[in-house]
């Protein structure tokens, strides 16, 4: 049974062959129970497959979201060296 405290990975192939299974004409209902699926983790395979073929996050993003993802990741890096060179300003004033 699904826990949200502790959610359960799977793996890429797994996604690939439960949107086979599907696409093989088992009924989406059936797919679901059998495998304990929620109905939205299964539809937003099976469209990530019929899309783009994966169901990786970063396989599906636009060069835009992967740049924007970038600049956010050198922000916080900056943000850290800016907060640490604040902190050494300080210490040296002191002395």
């Amino acid at each position: 049974m699904r826990d949200p405290k502790h959610p359960r990975k799977f793996t890429e192939e797994f996604k690939r062959q439960i949107v086979a299974l599907y696409d093989g004409g088992k009924p989406a209902a059936e797919i679901m129970r059998e495998y304990d699926l929620g109905r939205s983790t299964f539809r937003r395979w099976v469209k990530l497959v019929h899309e783009t073929g994966s169901t990786r996050a970063a396989d599906n993003r636009t060069p835009e979201e992967s740049r924007l993802l970038e600049l956010e990741r050198e922000n916080a890096r900056l943000r850290m060296e800016v907060d640490v060179l604040k902190q050494a300003a300080l210490i040296f004033a002191r002395k």
